[in-house]
């Protein structure tokens, strides 16, 4: 702990610090021992991290785009090379270099916050046990220690044992359906903002392995939040909970304005523009456009048919295929029978058999 104390020192101060002057500009209005002070005062600190990690956020939405306009061409390259690994990182490296993508810039918001995220976990933690942390002096630690926000202390957790939770001035019912609900809260908002992207930022004409990922995601990093945020003070849960819905509000945005082309907010934003009459388009683009709503809007589409209905059709179908069928032998027999032997023109009489052919010479009398 003390190596953790070491290295995360400079941030306890700094975390310490901003919550102490949000903690004074609040305390105006509502108080300096209510919880509505120092919870604003962690959402406060929540917004001035966010805001300064927007341009590595951008960054994190220009990685995700590029590395999904890559996935065909990495997975020929895996294809390709699969027997091969070295060979196959090599193409990868080269590909990543050629196209200027980084694949670790997805990550930068979620690594850049981490240290944030443990320094406020540690300043919690050394609050609920009555320890002086950063800038924040006895009687601030007491304060906090002492505030409740819906009648749980921010810094008790779920797991906390009763004789605990009442050394802070509240009762374990009130800690758990508390500390509950915010996991809940944290783990919805979580998945709702993974299912976002996937919904309306992805082109979904293109399966990839990038696509399964972000899937399984989806659905694993709520489970993992809601594992975790047992052991999370009150505190971190309400810093956790305005980090997500803070990203939610933010995708939501870009996606707006920017989408990924090919994707259904895409669409959406060229319907738009389009309608608007703001969106430049190719005239024979317009016109295929056109010609497919037209053939969508006359296709006609089949009338539902009883049992007995289909029956009868499939025996008219049947009856006609044979009348079909006995038609096609009928012409074969007759072409057979009357190709070796055709009638004669009517106007012409028939030759004999011995009747020779051209003009006769006349015969001359025999001599006597």
């Amino acid at each position: 702990m003390d190596t953790i104390d070491t290295i995360l020192g400079p941030l306890y101060t700094a975390v310490s610090w901003i919550i102490v002057q949000f903690h004074k500009l609040y305390s105006l209005p509502f108080g300096e021992d209510s919880g509505w002070a120092w919870g604003l005062s962690i959402v406060s600190l929540v917004i001035v991290i966010r805001v300064a990690l927007i341009p590595l956020f951008v960054k994190q939405i220009k990685a995700t785009r590029n590395m999904q306009a890559l996935q065909p061409k990495m997975k020929a390259i895996q294809e390709r090379y699969k027997n091969d690994r070295q060979r196959q990182s090599e193409e990868m490296m080269k590909l990543y270099k050629e196209t200027g993508t980084n694949p670790l810039s997805s990550c930068l918001p979620i690594l850049a916050q981490s240290p944030f995220f443990l320094a406020l976990y540690q300043v919690l933690n050394k609050i609920a046990n009555n320890q002086e942390v950063g800038v924040l002096t006895k009687d601030l630690v007491k304060s906090a220690r002492e505030a409740h926000i819906f009648g749980a202390p921010i810094a008790a957790r779920f797991m906390d044992s009763a004789d605990k939770v009442q050394t802070l001035n509240a009762s374990l019912t009130d800690v758990r359906l508390v500390t509950v609900i915010m996991i809940l809260l944290m783990s919805a908002s979580q998945f709702y903002t993974q299912r976002q992207l996937m919904t309306k930022n992805v082109d979904l004409t293109v399966k990839t392995p990038f696509m399964q990922q972000q899937k399984m995601l989806m659905y694993v990093f709520p489970i993992i939040f809601a594992v975790f945020g047992i052991n999370f003070p009150v505190g971190v849960l309400v810093y956790w909970l305005t980090t997500n819905v803070w990203t939610l509000g933010q995708q939501m945005y870009i996606i707006k304005r920017n989408p990924t082309p090919g994707s259904l907010a895409w669409k959406q934003r060229q319907e738009k523009l389009r309608a608007k009459g703001k969106l430049k388009e190719d005239p024979a683009e317009v016109q295929t456009r056109k010609a497919v709503e037209a053939a969508r809007a006359n296709r006609q589409q089949p009338k539902r048919m009883t049992k007995a209905q289909r029956q009868a059709a499939a025996a008219q179908a049947e009856a006609k295929r044979a009348e079909e069928k006995a038609a096609e032998e009928s012409a074969s027999t007759a072409k057979k029978t009357s190709g070796g032997d055709r009638p004669a023109q009517a106007g012409q009489p028939k030759k004999k058999s011995g009747q020779r052919k051209g003009p006769q010479r006349p015969k001359h009398p025999s001599k006597k």
